[in-house]
């Protein structure tokens, strides 16, 4: 089973919503028995809250439910229990390799990295914006989907 941990800042916009999509990619690939996917953010502002509003009703616009998500911080046993951490954008990616612990054995790599033409090495954050950045995360998430499970799929041990 390869494990596979989305992580950007709250953990209650970006991540939450990829790993929503993923989840039900996953599902709809017929991949659950080999690939599982969580998220966190890498602080503890909302730990225990649901995903943001917004991004909770661009995914069920789009038919991805998230009201079982609740937010959680990144742990020390995240780098060991995971096989990869797909951080949202350059600063958590930072986040993440500041917290590194020496013999952990994990990928670590951003999301718009299996984006083809992303705009840009950083998922754009929405929590300040209206709705329209919400879809612009979902769009980009839903573009770069099925190119990360591919990948996953590739650290099977």
């Amino acid at each position: 089973m390869v494990r596979v941990l989305i992580v950007c800042l709250g953990n209650i916009c970006r991540s939450p919503l990829a790993h929503g999509v993923l989840r039900d990619r996953i599902a709809e690939r017929g991949l659950a028995q080999r690939i599982e996917v969580d998220s966190c953010g890498t602080s503890g502002y909302h730990s225990g809250d649901q995903a943001d509003p917004n991004t909770r009703r661009v995914a069920r616009r789009r038919g991805v439910d998230l009201e079982w998500h609740r937010s959680r911080q990144l742990t020390d046993a995240d780098y060991f229990e995971f096989d990869a951490l797909v951080a949202m954008d350059r600063s958590n990616e930072r986040g993440i390799r500041e917290r590194l612990l020496p013999n952990a054995d994990v990928q670590i790599v951003r999301y718009l990295d299996f984006v083809q033409d992303a705009p840009g090495p950083d998922m754009p954050d929405p929590y300040y914006g209206g709705e329209a950045g919400f879809d612009t995360v979902h769009d980009l998430v839903d573009a770069g989907a099925d190119a990360l499970i591919d990948w996953a799929l590739t650290l099977q041990r």
